[in-house]
Parts: C-alpha cells; sequence; structure tokens
C-alpha cells in the first residue's frame, strides 16, 4: 500500500483530538444506504468545518485494454460541471456536444491508419473539429465548479487518481454541508463531459511535463512496467501516449457508469456535524441514485520472477537507481512486518540508509517505501536512491544489499525496536489534528483495506513483530530473482561522424 506506513502515522498524528484508538472506535459513525453507498461519519466541533471526501474504487488498475488511463481523464472531466453547471444553455450545447464526438471519432481513426493514413481528410476534420468546439464556447461557463465553491469558502478542492482508486476531496464552512451533497450528487447524476478533446490535449501535455521530460518520472514508469509484466499495476496511471489518443467521450462515460456507482463508493465526513441529519441530508440528494453490478476484481496474477529484471532508462540528467521486490500486501502479517523494515531503513536520520549511506557520502538520498504501486493487490517494497558523485549508482546499489543482507543475517538490536516502536507512538501524540486528515485516513482505508478499522489494529501488530519475524520476510522476499532494478544513466555523447571534414583537408 503506497507509502502506507506514512499514512498511518499521520493517521495516528490525527488521533491528538481523540482520547484512544478505543474512542476512535466508539464515534465514527457507519451507515450504508439501500443503494449501497457507504457513509463514515465522526462529528467533531472543534472547528465549524467539514471535509467530505468521496473515494471511488475506480483506479488504472480497473480500466480495460482499450480504456488506458481513462480513469484519470474522467478525473478531469468531472470538474467541466453538470446539465445546469458550466453551461448557459445545455440543450443548445448538446447538440454540438454530439456534432463533435462524431468528427472527433473520426478523426481518431483517421490518425490511427499510421503511414496509411490521409492526410488531406485528417487536416479536414482538423478543422471541422475546431470549428465546432469553437462553436460550443458560445455556452460553456470556464470554471464555474470551482468558482461556486471558492465563493462558499471552500480550501482544498482537488482531485486524485491512482492505480486503486479516485478521490475528490473539499473542506467547508460546517453550514455549507447541504451545498455540497446539491453539487456533489448532481455532479453524479448530471455529469457533462464537455471539451473532452480540449481536455484530451491538456493530460497529453501533463503527461509530456511530468514523464517524459522528467527524469523521475520516465525511470520510474520503466521501473514499474519492468516489475509487473502480467498484472495491470504496471500500465501508467496516466496511460501511454497511445492510450490517451484514443480515448473518447463515449468510453469516459461508460466507465464513469459502471464504476461511480453508489455502492462502489465510499463517503466520509468529518467535522461540525449530526450524524443523524447527516444521514437524512445524504439520503436526500444521493439515495435516489441507481446501484450497478459490481465491477469485477482483477484476476489477473503476477506470476513470481524467474530471474533478476535489470533496465536502463537513457536520460540527459544525473543517475538515479530504483530497486523493487515483490510482496503480499494487506491484510497478510508481512505487509506490517515491511513498514517495520522501512522505517529502520529510511526513517529520518537515525535509520541505517541515512546514517551508513548518505552520511557516509555514498548517496544524496536513499528512502525505502513500502507498498508501490498500490494496496489492492500485491505489490513492492521499494528502495530509491541517488548517488553522490564520484560514486555510481552500482556503488549504492552495493551499499544497499548490505544493508539488506544484514537484516536476513543480523537480528534487529532491542534498542534500535524500542527507538522505532517511540516514534510509532510519538505519532499518537504529534500535531495533525485537522478533520481533512481524519477524513483522508478513514476515506483511504475503508477504500483499500476494505474496513477502517484496519488503523486501529496496525499499531498492535507493530508491537508483535519480532527480530525473527524480520529476518524470516528479509530471507524470503530480499533475494536476487524476486528483485527488478532500474537506473536512469546519460545518454552517451554522439561521436561525430568521420567523413567530408577528413576527407576535404586532403
Amino acid at each position: 500500500m503506497k507509502k502506507i506506513r506514512y499514512l498511518l502515522i499521520l493517521f495516528f498524528v490525527a488521533l491528538h483530538g481523540i482520547a484512544s484508538a478505543q474512542d476512535l472506535s466508539d464515534r465514527v459513525v457507519e451507515h450504508i444506504f439501500p443503494n449501497g453507498l457507504k457513509l463514515l461519519m465522526i462529528e467533531r466541533h472543534t472547528s465549524p468545518t467539514i471535509a467530505p471526501y468521496i473515494l471511488f474504487r475506480a483506479g488504472s488498475v480497473d480500466e480495460s485494454d482499450d480504456t488506458r488511463g481513462i480513469a484519470h481523464m474522467l478525473e478531469h472531466m468531472l470538474f467541466k460541471g453538470t446539465k445546469t453547471i458550466g453551461t448557459t444553455d445545455y440543450e443548445k450545447e448538446n447538440e454540438v456536444l454530439a456534432e463533435i464526438d462524431r468528427i472527433g471519432d473520426a478523426l481518431d481513426m483517421e490518425r490511427a491508419k499510421g503511414a496509411r493514413a490521409d492526410d488531406a481528410k485528417i487536416a479536414e476534420l482538423e478543422a471541422a473539429l475546431k470549428e465546432q468546439q469553437e462553436r460550443a464556447k458560445e455556452w460553456i461557463v470556464t470554471g464555474e465548479y470551482t468558482e461556486i465553491y471558492t465563493q462558499h469558502g471552500s480550501t482544498g478542492f482537488n482531485a486524485g487518481t491512482s492505480v486503486d482508486y479516485t478521490i475528490y476531496t473539499v473542506e467547508l464552512p460546517a453550514n455549507k454541508l447541504e451545498l455540497w451533497a446539491m453539487l456533489e450528487s448532481d455532479r453524479l447524476k448530471n455529469a457533462v463531459m464537455r471539451e473532452f478533446y480540449v481536455e484530451r490535449e491538456a493530460v497529453k501535455e501533463e503527461r509530456r511535463m511530468r514523464v517524459d521530460s522528467q527524469p523521475g518520472g520516465k525511470l520510474y514508469e520503466q521501473f514499474i512496467a519492468a516489475a509487473f509484466t502480467a498484472h495491470p499495476y504496471g500500465i501508467p496511471i496516466i496511460g501511454w501516449p497511445s492510450d490517451i489518443a484514443m480515448l473518447n467521450r463515449r468510453k469516459a462515460e461508460e466507465f464513469f457508469r459502471i464504476h461511480y456507482a453508489p455502492n462502489n463508493s465510499i463517503m466520509v465526513i468529518v467535522g461540525s456535524i449530526n450524524p443523524e441529519e447527516t444521514i437524512a441530508l445524504i439520503d436526500k440528494y444521493f439515495g435516489d441514485m441507481e446501484p450497478q453490478p459490481l465491477p469485477p476484481e482483477v484476476t489477473t496474477k503476477e506470476l513470481p520472477q524467474e530471474g533478476e529484471r535489470r533496465i536502463e532508462v537513457e536520460f540527459d540528467a544525473e543517475p538515479q537507481l530504483m530497486i523493487g521486490f515483490h510482496k503480499p500486501t494487506v491484510p497478510h502479517f508481512d505487509d506490517y512486518v515491511f513498514d517495520m523494515i522501512s522505517a529502520i531503513l529510511s526513517n529520518g536520520r537515525t535509520s541505517r540508509f541515512y546514517k551508513n549511506i548518505v552520511e557516509e557520502s555514498i548517496a544524496v538520498s536513499a528512502n525505502a517505501i513500502n507498498g508501490y504501486p498500490g494496496g489492492r493487490y500485491d505489490n513492492l517494497f521499494v528502495i530509491n536512491a541517488t548517488p553522490r558523485s564520484p560514486n555510481t549508482a552500482a556503488d549504492v546499489e552495493e551499499a544497499i544489499y548490505a544493508e539488506l543482507e544484514k537484516l536476513k543475517t543480523e537480528p534487529v538490536a532491542e534498542k534500535e525496536f524500542k527507538r522505532i516502536l517511540k516514534q510509532v507512538d510519538a505519532s499518537f501524540i504529534r500535531g495533525l489534528s485537522s478533520n481533512a486528515g481524519m477524513a483522508r485516513q478513514l476515506t483511504f482505508y475503508e477504500g483499500l483495506a476494505g474496513d477502517w478499522r484496519y488503523i486501529l489494529g496496525w499499531r498492535e501488530n507493530m508491537y508483535k513483530i519480532t527480530p525473527e519475524d524480520i529476518m524470516k520476510a528479509a530471507n524470503t522476499y530480499f533475494t536476487k530473482s524476486n528483485r527488478t532494478v532500474a537506473t536512469l544513466v546519460k545518454k552517451e555523447a554522439v561521436a561525430a561522424p568521420v567523413g567530408d571534414d577528413a576527407e576535404g583537408s586532403e
């Protein structure tokens, strides 16, 4: 589960405003509506604010072969408004949207022919598409959805797509809860995916900025693709360029219909609320939404590796290194063990990586994170590092393996164990107590672990871990045949061709 240890620390820090884990259990109010929508609530009157979050089990892992990138694209589209928001006359606009779809589909199909495409036809369709998009602007009100929230005192109005889910977030004054329910239910019932092809170009640019032109993004994408050759975790969230180029409104609307159903979602509201009144309010606005047959879980399993996988990614940047080991996800006990291993290796300046690799000037940074790229299915324990010149990626890799070997052969000392557990305990009483932090964690664990109560048992399980458990896990998973290694290397300088200049001097 991505950055699971860090997220859990944040969650337990958030318990500062709640006396104990047991108290939290008593204060979370659950309600499941007849259509399958699950609502979690915590009543907290520390400030007159609320943090309502909605999570849909609709990530890139849920896409089909012809819709790669659609979950992320759909997240963009749901900020475009509805039949009443974002338009001055939906009926007239809708006629143009249908024509845009027709032209856009024809243009995509012609472009897909590659070398056999008719350039003149492409130019004609591009001109026609541009003309219809300009016509649609007559009725479009750009950014109206965001503007409404801003005018009513919102913060954190955002969304995010991962491999496992898509989440929609906002914070509002407590007296705006009904406004939120009205806006979000309208977005789910009457979404209009206007400006689809305009936004598709924006997503292409997003990919160029975040992946194609970024050494870290490029390395990570190739690393994950090499580590997962069967499971869809290996597909980038944003999609491959050719995937994005073939997305259309029909695909987005179908994905939306199936995966944004009430019985495939989790709603969490934390803040100054009355639970009984909130249940009635949510029923008023969301209760008439129709459930859908739940989309199937991914059944493809990643086969055990039969040897180390190594790749190099050429880029004009300083070297970077990523190492990943396949491992099980929650609720397997070894997942807790890897949370502990992650803390031992890279949690702060007393961690092994920092003391033995960073302070020794072998690397600028070295970090271990449990749970890439997601948590619904078996995932990776990942180590990433940046060498410090004159050391190479190979030097850092060797130093990392030396630390992993120690975990296999040397029991973690009692003093070190106590230090890590003390850090966990300290997280219970530090700082963060926001409604948003609480809402995010409840949403996250209910959505991914299947039950928010997973967080209540995490600390207890951490205390069950023994040095022998760490040695066993290290020996089981930290093997050469189970690892994928990706290295970012500088492109070699292209040698100047021998030819004209030399001949001309003769």
